[in-house]
Formats: structure tokens, sequence, C-alpha cells
């Protein structure tokens, strides 16, 4: 068993960015080099320069709602849904957290302007089934707002921050932030460079952004997320595999979809479905040969996952190095490039 102690660090609360950088392809860039153990910094217009023809970069696709839902209690008081999941094809059931929590208890309504929600049940990952009494896109655009992580105590002047380039299939609730980097210039880049670029989709949920409370890191379970993986996804992984090229992964959800879904070193399933995939160190990597990530938070499965693929001991030595460098975390923060 392995404490989640070991994947801790502090981080001088000034780093934490609040606003991300413009234009966004300016953010810094920390080149890890697996095999020799080499650091080196650059800027993320540059990451073309480390990619090379026949590779493939698979970003996600995902949306940012605007899941955070603000009304009042029967009693007058002011209660929070953020929707997580839809259960219902109808989109009228969802997964949700809820604030207060010992106020929206089953039974309760929380009345907004143009609909109400009824909490229906408590779930065992400590959230709530609800019901809206009505739902459009539209709708929940209107009266929502962006959640937006904790640590970013400023408000966002423009919700378009908090959205990808790629960013189309609505249904996540936190931001595949290490594709906020992307411009199109960057893009054309690589595209000129003849990287290929493939998408898929991971809806960001509460798997991605729940903390570790477990004392030992195997004892953290995983909160279930939609993904979808195109055929032509699919089919150009297959083909970069035969070239012996590499699979680029941008950000943390794209390497938990691809692995989730891997067949072998070679093939992967195309299609629908959930997962809670939890990777851990000594998870055999199947499909990701490189990729794309922001600084995370201490303690998170996020940290975790890339201490899996570049070994705990390089991880924190970069962190280390980073926090000497002045670079900026989390979501809005500067990049990692690991190869």
């Amino acid at each position: 068993m392995t404490k989640i102690d070991l994947f801790d660090y502090h981080l001088p609360p000034e780093l934490i960015a609040q606003t991300p950088v413009e234009p966004r392809d300016h953010s810094r860039l920390m080149v890890l080099k697996r095999k020799d153990r080499e650091i080196s910094h650059d800027f993320f217009f540059n990451l073309p320069k480390y990619l090379e023809p026949g590779d493939l970069l698979v970003v996600n696709n995902t949306r940012v709602i605007s899941a955070r839902l603000k009304g009042t209690l029967p009693t007058g008081g002011k209660g929070e849904v953020l929707l997580l999941r839809p259960i219902t094809p109808d989109f009228l059931t969802w997964e949700a957290l809820v604030r207060p929590g010992k106020k929206l208890l089953p039974g309760a309504v929380l009345k907004l302007p143009e609909m109400t929600i009824e909490v229906m049940e408590r779930l065992d990952f400590g959230g709530r089934l609800v019901k809206l009494s009505s739902f459009s896109w539209d709708l929940i655009e209107r009266l929502g707002e962006i959640p937006l992580p904790p640590y970013i105590k400023e408000p966002l002047d423009d919700p378009s921050k908090y959205q990808t380039l790629f960013a189309k299939n609505r249904g996540a609730v936190a931001a595949p932030t290490a594709s906020l980097h992307f411009t199109p210039q960057v893009l054309e880049n690589l595209r000129s460079k003849g990287v290929e670029i493939a998408e898929i989709t991971l809806h960001a949920g509460l798997g991605t952004f729940r903390p570790v409370r477990a004392e030992e890191i195997e004892d953290h379970k995983m909160h279930q997320e939609e993904f979808f993986i195109p055929d032509e996804t699919g089919e150009k992984i297959l083909e970069t595999k035969k070239m012996g090229k590499r699979v680029v992964a941008a950000g943390t959800t794209v390497v938990r979809t691809l692995e989730a879904s891997a067949v072998d070193r070679e093939r992967i399933k195309t299609g629908g479905g959930m997962t809670d995939l939890y990777i851990l160190p000594g998870f055999e990597f199947k499909i990701v040969d490189a990729m794309i990530t922001n600084f995370h938070l201490p303690k998170s499965t996020l940290l975790i996952l890339i201490s899996a693929f570049a070994t705990r001991e390089f991880i924190l030595k970069a962190y280390e190095v980073a926090i000497q460098e002045r670079y900026r975390f989390f979501s809005f923060g500067d990049a990692m490039l690991i190869l």
C-alpha cells in the first residue's frame, strides 16, 4: 500500500494562476524527457518542435456546461446544485452535488426563475439524484454559471476563457485544462510539420476533480465519467502505432480515455462508454507514448497518474524545479510536456 503523503508538495499560494496567459500559447512549457531524466524550459508556442511528422496528437473536445445552478429554498434560504451527469435521455434527472447538504435532503425543492430542482435521493458518493422541472441547453446556459475550481478566487470576466479551442460536445463540469494552451497558430504549425490531430470526448466530472481523502492511494474510488472514441480516431491510432510513431495525449482526460479502451499496444476499442479507470504507479500504458499536462494539485489522482507515467521521483523533482522557476500552477497555469 502507498501513502498519499508521498504525493504531497508545498506550493506557495501566489503561484496558483488566477487568470490565463494571453495569448494562450505564451504560457510556459516544461519539457520532461523520461529516458534521460532531463528537464528543460520553453514556451507552449514552440510545442511543434518537440513532435515529429507522423506523430498523433489526441485532444478532448468536451465542452464545459453552466452546471452551477443557484436558487431559493422554501424557507427563503439559498441553495446550489452542481449538475454532474445526466441519468435519463431527456436530461431531466441528474447526478449532482448540492449545497448546503443538510438542507437539500430528499424531498427538498430549489426554486429558480424558470425551473425547479427537486432532490430525489442521496447517492453513495455524497451527492444527490435531482430532477429538473424542465430542460434545454439554452435554459441551463441562461440560468447557470460555469463551475470554476475553488482555488480560482477571481471572477471570470469571459466564460470562454475556461473553454478549449476544441470544445463542442457539451457535458463537462471541469475543463480539460491541458488544451487551454492551444491556439489556431499552434495547430497550424503542428499540421504543417506533419503531426496528425484526432479527437475523443471525455466529460470531465467528479472522477477528474475529486480529491483523494484515503490515507493510502489504493483505497480511493474513482467516480465514473462518460467518454466516446470515434472510429476515425481509432484508425489513426492504429496507423500511428504501425508506423512506429507516437500517440501524444493532450491532458489526463485523454490518457484515461485511451488507456481505458486499449485492447493491446496497437489497438483500441472505439465507441462510447463509462470509465472509472484509476491509474496508479505500476500501471502499464498501452497507447499513450507522450502527454501534455498542467501542474496538478498535491495529493490528487492527476498527480498520481503522471507519476505512474514518469515516476514519482522524477515528477516531484520537476515540480520542485517549477516552483523554483516560478511556474504558474493548476487550471490556468503553465504546461508540461512529458516525452
